[in-house]
Order: C-alpha cells, then sequence, then structure tokens
C-alpha cells in the first residue's frame, strides 16, 4: 500500500464550485429525465402513491412519511404523474450531498475539511444507489437525509451542550424511524462510540432532550401500530423470517444461510460501488490494528456495525441489500476521507464508475421499451408492462359488464389503483381471512356485503365451490413484469371468494 501521507497520491483538489456544480448537473439531469420517462410505477411506488391518497400515521408494511411527502409533491403540482411521484428523490439526493458537505466540514475541520468535503458530495450523489433511488422514489432517499442531518447534530453535541441541535437530532432521527425502522441498526455503533470514545460523548442533557423530541415525533406511529394488531411489525417479522423460513422451519443448511449472509455483502459492493464499500471495511480493519483516530473511529462505529447486523439477520435469516442504508451518510465519509489520503486512483475511480451509472439509468428509463439483453428480455423488464396489463384487466371488466374488481396480488392490485384511478370500476382485494397479507387486504378486501357478479383476476387457476363461476379469458402477457406468467379473469359470484373459517 502506498504511504498514506504520500503527497504524490493525494487527489487533486475539487474546488467548491466545482463540486456544486456537479452535484446541481446531476440533480438536473436526473429531473430532465424523468420528465421522459416511460417506466410503470413499481409495485411499491404505487402502493406508497395509494398510501398517500389515504393519509394515515402507519401503514401495512413501513411507517407513513414516504405516503406524506408523495402527497406533498402531488399537492402542490396538482398532479399524480409519475414524474411528480418521483422528482422528490433527486431532490432529496441533493440535499443530502449538500447535508454531508456540512457534515464533513463539522467532523473534519480547517483546510483539510473543505477540500474533502466536496468530494464527499459528489462521490455520494453519483453512488450506484443514489442513482437507482433517483429514477424510483423509495423510502431509502428520504431516510439518509435525516440520518445525515442526525449526524450533523450529533457531532455539534460532542463539542458543546446545545438546546437546538439536542432537538434537532431527536427530530432527524424519528423523522428518520417514520421512514423506515432499520434505522435502529444505528443505536448500537452509536452507544459503543460513546462509550469507548472519550470525544464521542454528548450530554447527558442533550441526550434527555433528544430522547423526548424523538418520542414525540415517533409516538403515533406506534400508536397506530397498536390500535392496528402491530401491523407493520408483524410485516416486517415476516419479511425478515425472524420466525424461521418461509416454509415455516429453521432449516436450509449452514451452507444456505453462508451464502444469504456472503450474497448482502457481496451486494453492497453495487450498492455503493467497490471502491466506497472496500474502503470501509479497510477503515474498519484499520481501526482494529490502533491506526485510527478518534474521528475515523466515530465514523466507523456509525456506519459498519449497521452492515455487519444486517450480515448477522442474512445469516439467521433474511436481509436486504437496501437494509443498509443508514450506513452509508457515515460510511461516505469515512470512506472518501480515507482515500482522499491513500491514492488519486481510489477516488477517480469511484468517481468514474458512479459518473457512467449516474448518466445510463436514466437513459434506460426512457428508453425502457427498446433496449434488450441478449436474451431478447427488457433490460427495465421489471419496471414495464404494468400498466398494460390494468388496461387489459379494465377492458375485460367492461366486456363482461362487472364494474367491481377483485385481485389476488399486490402487483396487479397496486397498478389497478394507479392506473385506473378516476374511472367506473371498484378494486378491491381479495380477503383470504387470518392476518392480512397486504394493505390493500388489509384496508380494500371485497365487502362481505357485495351482491352482484365480479371479475375476479387470479394469478392462477381457481375452481368456485360456493357459486357460480366462468372463466372469462386467461392471458400471458408478452412483455413486463408479467411476462411469462398467466392470467385468469373470471366472472363470479362474491360467494366464490369467502374467505374459509
Amino acid at each position: 500500500m502506498p504511504n498514506m501521507t504520500s503527497i504524490e497520491t493525494r487527489p487533486k483538489r475539487i474546488s467548491l464550485r466545482l463540486g456544486l456544480a456537479i452535484i446541481f448537473g446531476v440533480t438536473l439531469w436526473r429531473v430532465v429525465m424523468l420528465c421522459f420517462n416511460s417506466t410503470d410505477l413499481f409495485v411499491d411506488e404505487a402502493q406508497y402513491w395509494f398510501w398517500g391518497q389515504n393519509l394515515d400515521f402507519g401503514y401495512y408494511s413501513k411507517p407513513p412519511m414516504i405516503a406524506w411527502v408523495i402527497r406533498f409533491f402531488n399537492a402542490i403540482s396538482g398532479s399524480d404523474s409519475t414524474f411528480w411521484i418521483r422528482v422528490s428523490a433527486p431532490l432529496f439526493h441533493l440535499a443530502t450531498a449538500l447535508m454531508l458537505m456540512q457534515t464533513t466540514q463539522r467532523l473534519i475541520g480547517g483546510d483539510e475539511g473543505r477540500e474533502i468535503a466536496p468530494w464527499v458530495g459528489v462521490i455520494f450523489v453519483t453512488l450506484p444507489a443514489a442513482s437507482l433511488s433517483a429514477v424510483l422514489v423509495s423510502t431509502d432517499t428520504i431516510q439518509i437525509l435525516f440520518v445525515t442531518i442526525a449526524i450533523w447534530a450529533f457531532l455539534g453535541l460532542t463539542k458543546r451542550s446545545s438546546v437546538a441541535e439536542a432537538l434537532i437530532l431527536g427530530v432527524s432521527l424519528g423523522i428518520a424511524f417514520l421512514t423506515k425502522y432499520s434505522v435502529l441498526f444505528l443505536l448500537p455503533g452509536v452507544g459503543i462510540a460513546m462509550m469507548t470514545i472519550r470525544s464521542a460523548r454528548i450530554a447527558w442533557r442533550d441526550v434527555i432532550i433528544a430522547g423526548i423530541a424523538g418520542a414525540i415525533v415517533v409516538a403515533p406511529n406506534l400508536w397506530w401500530n397498536l390500535a392496528h394488531d402491530a401491523a407493520t411489525v408483524r410485516h416486517t417479522e415476516s419479511i425478515a423470517h425472524w420466525g424461521g423460513d418461509e416454509d415455516g422451519g429453521n432449516g436450509g443448511g449452514l451452507g444456505k444461510h453462508l451464502l444469504g449472509a456472503l450474497g448482502f455483502v457481496g451486494a453492497q459492493f453495487g450498492v455503493v460501488g467497490p471502491v466506497i464499500f472496500y474502503a470501509m471495511l479497510w477503515a474498519a480493519w484499520r481501526m482494529i490494528r490502533g491506526k485510527s483516530d478518534d474521528r475515523e473511529k466515530l465514523l466507523v462505529w456509525l456506519s459498519v456495525p449497521v452492515v455487519a447486523l444486517i450480515t448477522l439477520q442474512a445469516l439467521l435469516a433474511k436481509a436486504y441489500a437496501n437494509w443498509a442504508v443508514t450506513a452509508y451518510a457515515a460510511g461516505t465519509i469515512l470512506a472518501v476521507w480515507l482515500l482522499y489520503r491513500l491514492t488519486r486512483k481510489g477516488l477517480s475511480t469511484s468517481l468514474i464508475i458512479g459518473a457512467v451509472v449516474a448518466v445510463i439509468l436514466p437513459v434506460l428509463t426512457v428508453f425502457a421499451y427498446d433496449i434488450k439483453l441478449p436474451n431478447g428480455n427488457l433490460i427495465m423488464q421489471r419496471y414495464v408492462g404494468r400498466s398494460s396489463v390494468s388496461e387489459e384487466i379494465a377492458a375485460i371488466a367492461t366486456q363482461a359488464n362487472t364494474p367491481v374488481i377483485v385481485a389476488d396480488n399486490r402487483d396487479i392490485l397496486a397498478d389497478l389503483f394507479y392506473t385506473l384511478k378516476g374511472k367506473p370500476y371498484h378494486i378491491y382485494a381479495r380477503n383470504f381471512g387470518g392476518f392480512p397479507k397486504s394493505y390493500y387486504e388489509q384496508n380494500f378486501s371485497l365487502p362481505a356485503d357485495t351482491t352482484g357478479d365480479v371479475l375476479y383476476v387470479a394469478t392462477g387457476s381457481f375452481d368456485c365451490t360456493a357459486g357460480k363461476s366462468e372463466l372469462i379469458k386467461s392471458w400471458s402477457p408478452d412483455f413486463g413484469n408479467m411476462k411469462g406468467k398467466t392470467l385468469y379473469a373470471y366472472r363470479l359470484q362474491p360467494s366464490c371468494l369467502t374467505p374459509k373459517s
């Protein structure tokens, strides 16, 4: 390895003006390309939009912040087009990049902080994860901003006690919690840092103020969960498989669990790019070997334990690659600061990789129906074809003279509610009985007192033993996310869909 202090390996300085130009330029590119984005709303995006039409303090699978944000942008624009549903994403990333620059300056300080801060902002805004989540609205884009604000406030509190910054810390963590519960993975690392690093400790008064402020912010969502049979918590438990594997057991073999953990760790090289994630791991190794100062140690404790905890979750049950997003506020500062002192090539390579993804990914969304893989499938196959299925279902319902549409699939239901909004159809989820399997089954199940025939869209053949049913049509979409699957549309009596006791 090159000498850490070698002047020859130090990267060229990015001026504040150039850094801001790149950050705003990337954001402008993303916003402009969103105007021409030809993909359908992904299932989660359509669901978040629908939540925003039904404002609440909580929802089946997530806290409420994403719904509130989408509703806000729809309200100020007077539109619920895909552009206005998604445009908050690049704007949140812009705000996070700027906030990370301020946080970097607050942590490092002096000329070194001023030199590194623009690099941090530029690297963050071009991370592969930022490029992907800037074309698809998600909880991650909101959460990482408020995690960054919380870290900024925390760093200030380590230098001096402040009621204002304690309030900012508590409220920011509370909003991050209202966005996604994974913010809780930050807390063990914060606790260890405060116990082991004297300069990372804050006054007990500030801890109490932050705790009270955070509790006030999250209280409505906790109350909502208590009033709704802990729906969000139970859903999180089910997707994490805390009770065992999907088949209800705890088996699968050591090999399967090891592959799950390795797969999660491997995915992180794609989430933030291979250079940045390697630098984070190397920083952790430096800390273990006693080569880090207190500031670097603090960044390690604010990032790497999150990845470690979710890797453990992946080893024991299941974890998704984006669950570690809270690690990459402090993690980006940590990696860039380390690379800045290590090698010009590392930072420039990371920036090149990120810039290529930042340019290409929006282009793929514009030409979503044109760019194909060698096997003939569209590269963006998961993100197209959804509205076409909904329009086909609407045409079948009109033909069968059955304005009541019932479906058993969350993907189909999500797009039906969005694509058919304002049209003369009544859309419901099939009620299977027991704990609901989706937000739609929880709140929009077919009413028990429904009379008259309904159109039932199923993802498998269906036999009715409690009434009359007629198969109107079965078809297999020739493109998009449902390609290769067979859908069935039945006209039947509501009694056919009565939950089994």
